[in-house]
């Protein structure tokens, strides 16, 4: 994806979302599963969760696209990601891997070890922190928070992609897009939006709508980055609280179109 192509890519593949509404399972976390279900909504394609097992086989089976979210570490997630990533590689389904908490505790590390060694994902989002720890780097963690300063995102992203043969997202004050060939920064977002929980796994549920409707991994990966940094920049210019923010991005998900992309975007490639 070079600049001139740039936004045909995106603003295509946001008509194919809203046209399609893919049906996007999420086995994710219980802190922001709502928010997942609305930022879904929001972007024109249809939510579905559920943790139980013995229905996976049938969901995924219509799901057009899959999230795993690790950030509630209970029973149900560990007895369910990986069997939940088979069954999505075995029906051809693409997979948004969000590493939540990626090396804070051991038990988040045993679950990461099976489902990368296990399950063929298409994209891994997280932040630089978690992107580290899934390399085996140092990093410093706290719950679900990254402690990191802005490194060299491209370089990390180089490595994942390497290693796993997945887009990688490294999200952060500056958002970095890695495919085998090509990259992008992209510097839409406000500081703002680390006051409230969820922005990250909102991000991964827009990205597996973009696949779900069939964009490419990493058109689909640009797009769901990109929305996610416009419509909370939007959001922090008419800041009022740290409640009403998170329903301003989700309005503006929903509001979003063509010119408001090409006017805000901001990527560097």
């Amino acid at each position: 994806m070079n600049r001139e192509n740039n936004f045909y890519e995106i603003i295509s593949s946001l008509e194919k979302v809203r046209k399609k509404v893919p049906l996007v399972y999420h086995l994710t976390n219980t802190v922001t599963i709502n928010d997942c279900a609305n930022i879904t909504l929001a972007v024109g394609a249809s939510p579905l969760m559920s943790f139980c097992l013995e229905e996976m086989e049938e969901i995924i089976g219509f799901a057009s696209s899959v999230v795993i979210n690790i950030g509630t570490m209970e029973e149900s997630m560990v007895k369910m990601a990986v069997k939940v990533g088979e069954i999505a590689n075995r029906l051809g389904k693409p997979i948004v891997l969000d590493p939540v908490g990626a090396g804070a505790t051991q038990a988040r590390k045993n679950l990461l070890k099976d489902l990368l060694s296990k399950v063929k994902f298409s994209v891994i989002k997280g932040n630089m922190a978690e992107i580290k720890a899934i390399l085996g780097l140092d990093s410093n963690i706290r719950g679900v928070d990254s402690l990191e300063n802005e490194e060299n995102g491209i370089e990390l992203g180089k490595m994942l992609v390497k290693e796993f043969d997945v887009v990688a997202a490294i999200t952060g004050k500056v958002d970095y897009i890695v495919d085998k060939d090509r990259y992008v920064k992209i510097e839409n977002g406000s500081p703002i939006m680390s006051k409230v929980t969820g922005t990250g796994c909102m991000t991964a549920s827009l990205i597996a709508s973009f696949l779900g409707a069939g964009a490419d991994k990493y058109t689909s990966t640009v797009s769901g980055v990109l929305l996610m940094g416009i419509s909370g920049e939007i959001a922090s210019e008419k800041f009022e609280g740290t409640g009403s923010l998170k329903v301003s991005i989700i309005d503006n998900i929903s509001k979003i179109n063509k010119e408001t992309i090409i006017k805000k975007a901001k990527m560097i490639s």
